[in-house]
């Protein structure tokens, strides 16, 4: 079966995609495709891969599922169509790096305790890919409308062998695992070579209850330069 898919990740998931779950899979997203509302769009299926090679992979940030409502989802997680407001979720990720990085704290906001302005950031985060963010959801495809629709149909196979590919043939990257879901996914990371870091999810449900303040930009950025490695520009 052939997929579109880089060309460096497709050669470690390889042996993925020669089994039999994969192709129950791909009928069923083909299927779904054809007679429902799905996205992300067909072609920005992988893109989180495509924008970021096995080999450019300095940081990775798990996500769950795409976004489910119109021109949202945009193969990244958390990420979103500049075309569309940012989600709530995207929003506290932005207070939380502006928070980290910001020396203006006279004009905090009361309630996150960060400067912020939504109109100013830009939710693609296509910016972070490139610099070596994957921005890896475990789940690549949702129905219109209908949050976790595609779970458990094989997608979590094919993301939990792509993140163990990671974790046994590179070394010194940052995980950024956010939720209880996110940290299950990141169970079998090797954290002798790896920097794991975790905390609540950024969602308004819990962003208070642990990701406000869990400083991981500025921790990741620390650890890739402690090891020789280009900081991300988050902002």
């Amino acid at each position: 079966m052939e997929v579109k898919i880089d060309e460096s990740w497709k050669r470690r998931l390889a042996e993925e995609f020669k089994q039999p779950y994969f192709k129950e899979l791909s009928d069923f997203v083909h299927k779904e495709y054809q007679d429902e509302v799905v996205y992300p769009p067909p072609k920005y299926i992988f893109r989180a891969f495509d924008l970021c090679p096995f080999e450019a992979v300095e940081v990775v940030i798990l996500g769950q599922d795409p976004y489910h409502g119109p021109r949202q989802a945009n193969g990244l997680c958390f990420a979103v169509d500049e075309t569309v407001p940012l989600p709530p979720s995207l929003q506290n990720i932005f207070k939380e790096i502006e928070s980290e990085y910001s020396s203006k704290t006279k004009e905090l906001d009361q309630k996150s305790g960060v400067p912020f302005e939504a109109s100013a950031k830009k939710g693609d985060l296509s910016r972070w890919a490139t610099q070596g963010v994957l921005l890896l959801n475990a789940t690549l495809t949702v129905r219109a409308r209908l949050a976790g629709s595609h779970q458990g149909k094989g997608w979590e196979q094919l993301t939990d062998a792509a993140v163990a590919a990671l974790s046994s043939e590179r070394e010194h990257l940052v995980f950024m695992l956010w939720g209880n879901y996110a940290k299950r996914k990141g169970e079998h990371i090797d954290r002798t070579k790896h920097l794991v870091l975790e905390a609540a999810h950024p969602s308004p449900f819990s962003a208070h209850n642990g990701f406000f303040g869990c400083g991981h930009f500025k921790k990741a950025n620390e650890y890739l330069v402690a090891h020789g490695k280009k900081p991300v520009e988050w902002r």
